[in-house]
């Protein structure tokens, strides 16, 4: 369980420490060109969810994200407490892995993502990518937290195709 908090803690202090920084460093109105045409720091609020949609609605945000960090640690602890003595201590990485990473990323993301919204009243985005093709010209500007959710939603995907080899049973 503890390598959980060790995953989503950095993540998490990631967030804060980058967010930080562009809203002592970069001015809204000036993006600082890291890579011309395709790259650029931002400093960009977002009153919505993904792609700016839904614009607005903090309150309902907040809600949500609340019960997203009540589910991810349920599912976290609930595992963890019950069958953990069955398992032996040097498989821990094999059973669950790629859930227990979604749910650590997802944990580190919802939560940085909700204390801009309780801090702020919005998000803070500032990684701005141009792919120069039509859907994504330029992408919406995201941030750590962004990213450690959509991370956190591949891995989870990775981990439902992924099958357990059933127990063999005593003959």
């Amino acid at each position: 369980m503890k390598y959980i908090f060790f995953i989503s803690l950095p993540f998490y202090l990631l967030d804060r420490i980058t967010k930080y920084w562009v809203l002592r460093s970069i001015d809204p109105g000036q993006p600082v060109v890291v890579v011309p045409d395709f790259f650029h720091l931002v400093s960009i609020t977002n009153t919505g969810a993904a792609f700016g949609s839904f614009k607005n609605n903090n309150a309902f945000f907040i809600a949500i994200s609340c019960v997203a960090l009540l589910f991810a640690l349920v599912l976290l602890l609930g595992r963890h407490k019950h069958g953990a003595a069955d398992r032996p201590k040097s498989l821990w990485w094999t059973r669950n892995f790629w859930r227990d990473l979604s749910l650590a990323l997802l944990l580190a993301g919802v939560l940085g993502n909700l204390t801009d919204r309780l801090l702020y009243g919005h998000v803070i985005d500032f990684l701005l990518f141009d792919l120069h093709v039509p859907f994504a010209h330029p992408w919406p500007a995201f941030n750590v937290a962004d990213s450690c959710i959509c991370i956190a939603v591949v891995f989870f995907i990775v981990h439902s195709f992924r099958q357990e080899k059933p127990a063999s049973q005593p003959v």
